[in-house]
């Protein structure tokens, strides 16, 4: 990752184009659920790596026990 690209990694918690300011969730695309942040100009950032069930994926951000992996699918 480039640093910046995440909050976690210094990107600001509010878009610099809108102006909203960002709260973690979690989201669902394509490669499964994920821990991240939306704007009003869309996704702003990913957060964590893909889950395979939005459960998981809730439970890891109570938790604080993500991190972005690529390629990474816990159960």
């Amino acid at each position: 990752m480039i640093p910046g690209e995440t909050i976690q990694l210094g990107a600001p918690t509010s878009c610099p184009e809108c102006g909203v300011r960002v709260e973690l969730d979690v989201y669902f695309s394509a490669a499964g659920y994920y821990i991240g942040t939306y704007c009003g100009c869309g996704p702003y950032s990913r957060e964590s790596g893909y889950y395979a069930s939005e459960q998981a994926a809730h439970i890891a951000m109570v938790a604080g026990g993500y991190e972005r992996k690529a390629g990474y699918l816990p159960a």
